[in-house]
Order: C-alpha cells, then structure tokens, then sequence
C-alpha cells in the first residue's frame, strides 16, 4: 500500500482519491439533513381547535363545535345537509350561496360559520310555509318561468326576497341594481325581474296583514 502524499507541511496532500472520498461524504451528510427537513415538513398540522357555536336555522337551535375556518356554506350543507344554499364560486361574486343571516342577506361561501354564533339563518328551505305552501316569491318564480338549470335559483330567491324587503324594488332599475350581485349563466333575468315585481306587492301585503294582527 503507498503511503499517502504528504504536502511538506503535516497535512495530507490532497489527490483525487482523497476529494471525492470527502465530497461523497459532504453529499451524504447533506441528504441525511435534507431527509431529517422533508421528513419535518410531512408531519401532519395540529387540528384546529373547535368552537362552540350556537344558530338559530330556520327556526330550529343548532348547538354545533366548528372549525374556526369553517365558511357558514359548508357547515349548512355539510354538517347540517341543507344544499339548497349552491356552491359556485365560492368567492362572493356569483350570489348562488346567499342566505339570510338575522333578515340581512348574505354570501354564506364568505361568512365564517363561527360569526353566525347567536344569529338566526334562514336558508331556502326555510322560507315555505309549514304546510308546504310556497312562499310568494318562490311561487312568482313558478309562475314566471325565472329559472333554466335551476342552479342559481335558490340564491336568486333569497336575493329577491331581501331585495323587498330592503325597499329596493320600487322599480324596473332599482332591482336590477340590487340584484345585480346574483348571476344567471342562463340568462333568465327577464324572468326573474318579472317575477320580483309580481311578488313584491303580495309580500308588502302579508307583512302588512301581519302587522295588523300583531297589534289588533
């Protein structure tokens, strides 16, 4: 066996042999860490803790424990399987999600579940009367043809119904505007207008009725 070259100096001259042997161990130690990192990487995240949430949905109390990042749109279909409220963009900006949050509408896909904590939701099963009876504007909708695939529907109704109630549907452009937050990739916004301004008075109607009766 030769023995190994010396620099004049102590320490031995470095040959080839000598720097791969040291780069293949650089290259080893430097997989094991990297296998010790990807390794740290891939352990699972702690679950969120959940919170305790109490809802009012259409009229019946839900005691529900919900991620903090639960939207209120998985939670109804979900966890609670209402899938009237539809999922399309799940951004806000195509209104099939909306629901009432106490009476104010709102795009569920954008709410947190955990705000609705003391709230009432209603949803679009929730607006039938108990006998089956359809509400005014979901008959109005029936009657005036103001759907195609049906996907948008749910939404569009809601929307209409607080568009009313909101005061908004005094005229033709008035509730274009406020409506304009609910697409229809069918394109039946004649329908749907129509079926808003039919709607309208038979709902003024019943919440006058409604009023009458309450302080009679």
């Amino acid at each position: 066996m030769n023995p190994t070259p010396s620099s004049g100096t102590g320490a031995p001259a470095l040959n080839r042999r000598t720097f791969m042997m040291s780069t293949a161990a650089g290259a080893a130690g430097a997989a094991g860490a990297a296998g010790t990192g990807l390794a740290n990487a891939q352990e699972p995240a702690p679950a969120p803790s959940r919170i305790d949430t109490r809802v009012v949905i259409n009229g019946q109390p839900h005691a529900l424990q919900l991620e903090p990042r639960a939207s209120l749109l998985d939670v109804l279909r979900e966890q609670l399987g209402l899938t009237g409220a539809k999922k399309g963009c799940d951004h806000g900006q195509c209104g099939a999600c909306t629901v009432h949050l106490d009476g104010r509408r709102v795009a569920s896909c954008l709410t947190l579940g955990v705000k609705a904590d003391g709230c009432a939701v209603t949803t679009i099963e929730g607006i039938a009367a108990p006998d089956g009876t359809l509400h005014p504007m979901q008959q109005a909708f029936v009657d005036h043809d103001a759907l195609q695939c049906g996907y948008c529907t749910p939404g569009q109704v809601m929307a209409a119904i607080a568009c009313v109630r909101e005061g908004h549907a005094t005229s033709e452009a008035q509730i274009r505007e406020y409506m304009s937050g609910n697409l229809c990739r069918c394109g039946a916004y004649a329908g749907i207008l129509e079926a808003i301004r039919d709607a309208a008075p038979r709902m003024r109607a019943e919440t006058e009725a409604m009023e009458g009766r309450r302080h009679a």
